[in-house]
């Protein structure tokens, strides 16, 4: 008992000395007004998840038929790719590395970029058995739910920068 008081004790004062703080919330300008949404394919289960996520950071996200002056998150591209990073003695792919580009863009109702056109590259590997592929589609699946999930996470991450830097240039 003492020992995992200690244990706890120790751990809290050194990550209170190392400068680790959990990230705020992602806030948005007041102004920016409601934000459109518009990817190429308009059932990308990215620009979905960037919608709820920028809900839930309390921004007014439009629906797909609004007219009007509005700030507009662009998704202008999004690719996907699959490469061989090693083959078996049979020529056969053995470990897959599986990238996920975007490139997108923030533009307020005025025009002006708030988030210049960027692209994010994400990748992960995977190992591919060629004797048994019944696991590996399942396993490329799941990566790819991931990686989106991690692509709305840091298209999230760059605007919530940006727009902190606007904030502070106006202070």
């Amino acid at each position: 008992m003492i020992r995992t008081s200690l244990f706890a004790l120790t751990l809290a004062v050194g990550l209170s000395a190392c400068g680790f703080h959990l990230r705020d919330a992602l806030v948005l300008p007041d102004d920016m007004g409601q934000v459109r949404i518009t990817a190429r394919d308009p059932y990308s289960p990215l620009a979905q998840s960037l919608e709820r996520a920028l809900e839930r950071a309390g921004a007014r996200v439009a629906d797909a038929g609004t007219e009007g002056r509005l700030a507009t998150l662009a998704i202008r591209s999004e690719r996907w790719a699959s490469t061989p990073l090693s083959i078996d003695q049979f020529g056969r792919a053995q470990e897959y590395t599986l990238r996920y580009a975007v490139v997108f863009a923030l533009i307020d109702a005025n025009g002006d970029e708030i988030v210049p056109q960027q692209a994010v590259e994400l990748s992960r590997d995977y190992i591919s058995v060629p004797t048994d592929s019944t696991g590996t589609d399942t396993e490329r699946e799941l990566l790819g739910r991931e990686l989106e999930r991690e692509m709305s996470a840091s298209i999230l991450r760059r605007i919530d920068a940006a727009t902190r830097e606007l904030r502070e240039a106006a202070q």
